[in-house]
C-alpha cells in the first residue's frame, strides 16, 4: 500500500538511511497500532536499556540479540509486537540490511523466543520482504536454526522454516 500511495520503490536502498525509516513508512497502514518509539527510549514498550533481556534464542540459552530489536517498535491493534533493525551501511560501503520482527503473541506472553514466537524478515534490495533463513537472506537456517547453538543469534533464521516446513513445528 505505501508503494501504491506514494509510488515510491520499497527497496533496502530506500530504508536503510535512518534507523526508524521502515517503520515510519508503514506504521500508519496500521489502524489503531501504538507507536512505542525506539527501544534505546526508556519510555519504550520495551526499553534496550534493562538489565534483563526479555526475549532468548531458540533454544532458550542464551538472550536474543536486543540491538536488534530497537530501531523502532510498535504494537499492532491485534496485540502482535513489531519490531525494526536497521543495520546501516558500514564504514567499508557494505550493504545494511533491515529487519523487522514480530512477535506473534505479543512482547508479554511467553515464550518469547526467537523461532518460537518471535520470527525476523528482512527486506532485501529487489523490495521484497523475505522470512530470515530463506535464499538471500543474511543468516543461514542451517546455522542460526538449530537444537543445539548457544549463539544469541540462534532462532533468527527459524522464519523459513517454520513458513515452509510442516515438521519444523512437530519438535
Amino acid at each position: 500500500m505505501y508503494q501504491k500511495d506514494t509510488g515510491e520503490d520499497i527497496t533496502l536502498t530506500t530504508f536503510n538511511t535512518e534507523t526508524e525509516a521502515l517503520k515510519k513508512a508503514i506504521l500508519p497502514y496500521f489502524n489503531g497500532a501504538i507507536d512505542c518509539g525506539k527501544g534505546t527510549e526508556n519510555t519504550a514498550c520495551l526499553y534496550s536499556g534493562i538489565e534483563t533481556n526479555k526475549y532468548k534464542n531458540y533454544n532458550n540459552t542464551n538472550g536474543a540479540p536486543k540491538a536488534y530489536l530497537d530501531d523502532g517498535q510498535y504494537v499492532a491493534i491485534d496485540g502482535m509486537m513489531y519490531f525494526f533493525e536497521n543495520y546501516g551501511t558500514s564504514s567499508e560501503g557494505a550493504t545494511g540490511r533491515v529487519f523487522i520482527f514480530v512477535d506473534v503473541n505479543g512482547f508479554n506472553r511467553k515464550p518469547n523466543q526467537l523461532g518460537r514466537d518471535l520470527f525476523a524478515f528482512q527486506l532485501v534490495e529487489n523490495g521484497k520482504m523475505l522470512p530470515v533463513g530463506a535464499d538471500k537472506t543474511y543468516y543461514d537456517e542451517n546455522v542460526y536454526c538449530s537444537k543445539t547453538s548457544a549463539s544469541s543469534y540462534n532462532g533468527i533464521a527459524c522464519t523459513n522454516r517454520a513458513l515452509y516446513d510442516s515438521s519444523f513445528w512437530k519438535d
